[in-house]
């Protein structure tokens, strides 16, 4: 089911948010399988980023408010935001401004690579890291399922919105902006009214843990 996605755009739901919505599992957060609302952002170290630096989530600390974003270059929905990230990243970072962003990709394919993501990121004009997780790991740790998700860190790094950029996968049709307004309200130093919503988008692509087959009792004769 990785990274499906109806066609039918206008109903505007991967397979994974009507999975979610149905019949998802135990979530910590409302929609999140690993993160609530006030919870710490969890750490990472050492990503690169496509301008030859590392990157860590202290790397971000000037900032009073930090907005993560996965994405990746292989989703439809994730490339139809990428005017809207930008233009977030205009209106809301930069010198001088409290706010910092950050966008990461963890899709291991070759459309996602870090030369690819640096093709695409140039090509739009992106002002924000754009980081790549050969592991994957920030996205577990996170609770990311989809391209592209989002995470608002106040000032003392705590989680305070998870989800979509805004109310509609189509720009002209999208009436609410709830990134902003947490950014806004973390800005202020308080919770946004909307603290959660679900992400439309398509499944990150995770690839499954292998588990180490145990070895049968002529194995370990032979091997004894």
């Amino acid at each position: 089911m990785t990274g499906l996605k109806f066609s039918f755009r206008g109903f505007g739901l991967s397979v994974g948010a009507m999975w979610l919505l149905t019949c998802g599992p135990i979530l910590a957060g409302k929609y999140n399988p690993v993160l609530k609302i006030s919870d710490p952002g969890p750490q990472w170290k050492s990503l690169p980023g496509i301008d030859g630096k590392k990157y860590s989530l202290d790397s971000f600390k000037k900032f009073d408010v930090l907005v993560i974003v996965f994405t990746c270059n292989s989703c439809d929905y994730a490339v139809d935001y990428e005017d809207r990230l930008v233009a977030f990243a205009r209106n809301h970072t930069g010198a001088g401004k409290r706010v910092g962003m950050v966008a990461v990709n963890v899709n291991k394919i070759p459309a996602d690579s870090l030369p690819e993501m640096k093709r695409r990121a140039e090509k739009k004009g992106f002002t924000f890291p754009y980081l790549f997780d050969a592991s994957q790991k920030i996205a577990r740790d996170y609770g990311a399922g989809y391209t592209p998700e989002f995470f608002v860190l106040n000032k003392k790094r705590q989680v305070i919105y998870m989800g979509g950029m805004d109310d509609n996968p189509t720009a002209s049709k999208a009436k609410v902006n709830y990134l902003e307004l947490a950014v806004v309200a973390a800005l202020d130093g308080r919770l946004p009214k909307t603290k959660e919503t679900v992400s439309i988008g398509c499944t990150i692509r995770y690839e499954r843990k292998r588990k180490r087959r145990s070895r049968s009792k002529k194995e370990k004769k032979k091997r004894d």
